[in-house]
């Protein structure tokens, strides 16, 4: 007896150990992941083309600030079917994006990689350029879909789909959240339309906009840093809309903070192991200009129609800078200090299985139940429309004409309703009162030449990493909007149990396709930019609510969900009026790449270098995961090293058309000017190359590059 007791005292003594190994075994089995991450450029062309975001005609581009980038992340179990996400540097990912990548990656991986599992987010600069969509309302300020730029964006994003691909290894995701408290992070550009939100649900938040930062750190077995995605919500507007040069805007620039620390201080942009996303989430009211809405008297705006003695012209927001640069410099570099501190001090591991599930609807014809749109009775969603305060455009981006945000009466702009809806589309009766208190000005699911304006058949789609939810959503969620989804979709969760203290839900903006914004029932009966601009009705959000709900019901049961319509294929009835490059001439008495302007022997550092090329135009070729410049260096033995291209945050190739006396539009000479802001750069010797394509009449284009002579910087 006495042994069978010892026995059993011993068993008692190692049981704990035991216990804690099996756990320890099983949480390492299923906090291992199948990781892969990969980045491209998807820079498009940079001259005379429209940038998509302001809806500004005169918008186009005329050179790079810096560089556009795809960056995908694939995440599976370890014998699990794998999971996409990316995040592109464009002001949002249309669905003809998303379609063609995915039959792209079926002609390379087969069943491997599908629309369900798939996810494209865009970051929404408002700085790249347009025409990537087949649907016409997102195509008529830059006249037309333009296939080189969406072929450009494709190709870009199945590549960098494909080096994630190519580089998947073992590893684990540590997550961490946060706040970005700091005031000028972001503000609410609609602060009268927010507060018309219930005073109790207002009441649980401290902030008007969201502060809350999820970090997630990926690694290998061994430790080894592989990227980041951090999600933070705020505008790609630091960029106001007379910016002409192609810009990532404050996320682009936040992703290269972190990849150049990663990658280090010599890496080139885009050329380095690890990768760094700075997705967009629910930014619908949020802006980056967060000094707030002024008159040019410096009077502050009229609170809630944002306008100067009544028109919206004159009321614009500023950001925390002297000029939109630093500005830009300011709300990224803000994003990357917070995102930075909680990817060093993450320390929880995401544990579980990775799942997904997709579906289609019909957002012109969801009904909606009385548990989500707080009514008794079952409602219906609207033919898609835009109202009047849509054209009166935002404190970001002010509109045109007489419109002003908060109109909620077709009697504000007679003129402006009647030839709309008698030239274009005439909204019946029953779509007048179902989207009310909008008041039509754009009927977009009834305008049909050449095609529907806008699309009804959109995506919704849920991403099960461990304890993190991935929502993504077609649009643009103001702040409470986005809020309420979360909450709906961890109401589900504690339904099953599944709902924990380190449960994460994020929405990913912007993603697999678009349809503006969606804004709470109560923000959409205010009716500026944001409500005005929901095109489905009242009831928008609330059916996204209860679709998202049911599809992250079957998610966690694992049950098949219906796919719901096919969105239609409209590829062959896209416009484009964009005028092609006849013809580069380098003017008399010159060659492709002469140097106009050189530098001066010698600069101090901080100093602008500034120097002009005889160029072409930069449409002839993108220069995909190239460059339009370099600044070099000299090494002791007299050789040189690249240490900026045009995809630096300290460079700006600026392309313009330089004929004397023919007009613009008729010049065939042109010329390119770098600037180099010498600030932090080593005092040494160096040069500036610049690189061109030239078309001749024929039609050959033919490569060509240009030096400057040496210059000291001390």
């Amino acid at each position: 007896i006495n042994a069978e007791y010892g026995v059993l005292k011993k068993m008692r003594s190692v049981l704990p150990l035991l216990l804690f190994f099996l756990f320890t075994v099983v949480l390492t089995q299923q906090s291992n992941y199948r990781i892969g991450r990969g980045i491209y450029d998807i820079t498009g062309p940079a001259a005379e083309t429209g940038m998509m975001g302001y809806a500004m005609v005169g918008q186009h581009t005329a050179g790079i600030h810096f560089r556009l980038r795809a960056r995908a992340f694939i995440v599976s179990e370890s014998n699990g079917p794998p999971t996409v996400y990316v995040s592109g540097d464009m002001c949002f990912c249309s669905q003809a994006v998303k379609l063609n990548v995915v039959k792209k990656l079926a002609s390379l991986y087969g069943s491997l990689y599908t629309a369900d599992n798939v996810m494209i987010s865009g970051t929404h600069t408002h700085s790249g350029p347009a025409g990537y969509s087949y649907y016409p309302l997102y195509d008529i300020t830059s006249f037309g879909f333009f296939q080189e730029n969406f072929d450009t964006i494709v190709n870009g994003i199945v590549t960098a789909i494909q080096r994630a691909h190519n580089n998947i290894v073992p590893g684990r995701i540590l997550i961490n959240t946060g706040l970005l408290a700091d005031p000028q992070s972001n503000i609410n550009r609609s602060p009268s339309a927010y507060v018309a939100n219930p005073a109790e649900e207002k009441a649980q938040y401290k902030w008007d906009v969201d502060k809350d930062i999820t970090v997630l750190r990926f690694e290998d077995l061994n430790g080894k840093e592989l990227g980041s995605i951090t999600w933070f919500s705020v505008h790609g507007t630091s960029m106001n809309n007379t910016n002409l040069l192609i810009s990532g805007d404050n996320k682009g620039y936040a992703s290269m903070l972190f990849e150049r620390l990663k990658n280090g201080p010599n890496s080139l942009p885009g050329k380095g192991e690890f990768v760094a996303a700075f997705g967009q989430s629910n930014e619908g009211d949020v802006s980056p200009n967060t000094k707030g809405a002024f008159c040019d008297n410096g009077k502050p705006c009229d609170y809630v129609k944002s306008t100067c003695g009544g028109t919206s012209q004159g009321c614009r927001a500023y950001g925390p800078g002297k000029d939109d640069f630093e500005s830009t410099k300011i709300i990224g570099s803000q994003q990357f200090q917070e995102a930075l501190n909680l990817y060093n001090t993450a320390n929880v591991p995401l544990v579980g299985s990775v799942l997904n599930k997709h579906t289609y609807l019909d957002m012109e014809n969801t009904i909606v139940r009385p548990e989500f749109s707080g009514l008794t009775y079952n409602v219906s969603t609207c033919v898609g429309a835009l109202g009047d305060s849509f054209a009166g455009g935002t404190t970001d981006g002010p509109g045109d004409f007489d419109f002003t945000q908060g109109t909620n009466s077709t009697n504000v702009n007679p003129f402006w309703n009647f030839i709309a809806s008698e030239a274009l589309a005439k909204p019946p009766p029953e779509q007048v009162n179902c989207s009310h208190p909008k008041p039509i000005l754009l009927y977009t699911g009834g305008i049909t030449f050449p095609v529907r304006w806008t699309g009804k058949i959109l995506p919704i789609q849920v991403f099960k990493w461990g304890q993190l939810y991935i929502a993504s959503v077609p649009g643009e969620f103001t702040t409470m909007s986005g809020r309420r989804l979360r909450n709906s979709i961890k109401r589900v969760l504690a339904k099953y149990n599944m709902l924990t203290n380190d449960t994460v839900v994020v929405i990913a903006g912007l993603a697999n396709a678009y349809s503006h914004y969606i804004a709470t029932p109560e923000e959409y009966g205010v009716q500026r930019y944001e409500g005005a601009s929901t095109l489905f009705g009242p009831h928008t959000l609330p059916a996204y609510q209860q679709e998202f709900s049911s599809l992250v019901e079957a998610m966690i049961q694992q049950k098949t969900y219906p796919p719901g319509p096919t969105p239609p294929d409209i590829s062959g009835d896209t416009f484009n009026f964009i005028p092609g490059v006849l013809v580069d001439e380098p003017g008399i008495g010159y060659n492709f790449g002469d140097v106009v302007t050189q530098p001066k022997p010698q600069y101090s550092v901080g100093d602008l270098v500034r120097v002009v090329f005889v160029t072409a135009n930069p449409r002839n070729n993108y220069r995909t995961e190239d460059t339009f410049l370099t600044v070099e260096r000299q090494l002791t033995n007299g050789s040189f090293v690249v240490v900026y291209d045009d995809g630096s945050w300290e460079t700006k190739y600026k392309w313009a058309r330089s004929c004397e006396i023919i007009p613009d539009f008729m010049c065939p000479e042109s010329q390119a000017t770098i600037e180099w802001d010498t600030t932090g750069a080593e005092p040494g010797v160096y040069r500036i190359q610049h690189f061109g394509d030239a078309k001749s009449l024929l039609g050959k284009i033919t490569p060509f590059s240009g030096t400057t002579e040496t210059f000291k910087l001390v």
